[in-house]
C-alpha cells in the first residue's frame, strides 16, 4: 500500500506524490511531473533529482537534464483560473453553460460530493451566525 512506503521512494517526498517502486512508476512520475500542484520550485528540483536517481537505478532512459525540460517547465496550475474562465465563457457563448452546470451537479450527486458540500456549507453558515 502507498501508505506503507517510505518517503524516500516518492518523487515528491514531502507531499508523498508519485511513488517510484519500479521502472513503470518512474516513467509515470516523469509523465505526471507537471500535474503535481502546490509545490515550490525547490520541491520540483528535489523531485527531479529523485526521478534521476530512480531512473538510473531502474535503467530508465531520461533525456531531460533538469526539471525545467519536463513539459517545457511550465506549470499548468499557474493558469488554471484563466483556463477555467475561458471554458465558462466558451460554454456561455455556445449556450451550453446550464447543461454543463446540471451535469456537474449530477456527477457530484452520484459521487456523494453534493451532500458533503451541503453539510460543510451548513456548518460554515452556522459558524458565521455564532460570530455575529
Amino acid at each position: 500500500m502507498k501508505s506503507d512506503l517510505p518517503d524516500s521512494v516518492f518523487a515528491f517526498p514531502k507531499q508523498r506524490k508519485e511513488p517510484m517502486t519500479d521502472a513503470s512508476h518512474v516513467r509515470n512520475a516523469v509523465a505526471r511531473f507537471d500535474q503535481v500542484i502546490d509545490v515550490s520550485d525547490e520541491d520540483r528540483a528535489l523531485a527531479f533529482a529523485n526521478i534521476e536517481k530512480a531512473a538510473k537505478y531502474y535503467d530508465v532512459d531520461l533525456s531531460e537534464t533538469n526539471w525545467h525540460e519536463l513539459h517545457g517547465g511550465s506549470h499548468p496550475q499557474m493558469h488554471r483560473g484563466e483556463a477555467s474562465a475561458k471554458g465558462v465563457e466558451t460554454k456561455r457563448e455556445r449556450g451550453e453553460l446550464k447543461e454543463a452546470a446540471a451535469k456537474a451537479v449530477e456527477t457530484k450527486r452520484e459521487h456523494g460530493i453534493l451532500e458533503e458540500e451541503a453539510v460543510k456549507g451548513a456548518a460554515t453558515r452556522k459558524g458565521q451566525r455564532k460570530a455575529s
